[in-house]
């Protein structure tokens, strides 16, 4: 990933993660450079959706239109059943980090794919836990990637509807 700044918003609900998306389209950001995590619901007894290589995700279940919305907006996509997880969704920039860490022949450092990813994006291993903690818990991670300016710009914007939004610039 060419910048490694970050701005990472915790969203409880998949509604709130949405306003969110909506704000910083609103306000201009590239939506190629915005990543979400989150998880479908593990009541479900049927699959939810299956990853393609063309880029595209069909997801089905009690948070479809949510997905199905995001996957005009940002770019790559997929599903995974990850153990400790269940059914786990991500989109934009990350998804192709995931992918890499699930290719990967070891995980880093004794991580799991999903944090194996969001280091490699530049999220420092202290926070990789808060953020796969958040995700097992339901919760929805809303990644902006860009320069230091976009990132700050992001966090100005995502604090007015999110009081957990930190920013995680490169070295």
């Amino acid at each position: 990933m060419k910048d490694k700044n970050s701005c990472v918003a915790i969203y409880n609900t998949h509604d709130e993660a949405e306003q969110a998306i909506k704000d910083l389209q609103k306000a201009g950001f590239d939506m190629k450079k915005l990543s979400i995590v989150g998880k479908g619901y593990h009541t479900e007894e049927e699959p939810l959706g299956y990853y393609d290589v063309g880029d595209r995700v069909m997801f089905w279940g009690k948070q479809g239109a949510f997905w199905g919305g995001l996957w005009g907006l940002l770019m790559g996509a997929g599903f995974f059943w990850i153990p400790a997880f269940g059914p786990l969704v991500i989109a934009g920039p990350i998804s192709s980090a995931f992918i890499g860490a699930l290719e990967g022949a070891a995980i880093t450092g004794g991580m799991t794919a999903l944090g194996a990813a969001i280091y490699s994006i530049g999220i420092p291993r202290e926070s990789v836990i808060k953020y796969e903690t958040a995700v097992k818990a339901d919760q929805f991670l809303l990644i902006v990637h860009g320069t230091q300016e976009e990132v700050k710009r992001a966090r100005d914007i995502l604090k007015t509807s999110c009081s957990d939004v930190t920013v995680h610039l490169a070295a």
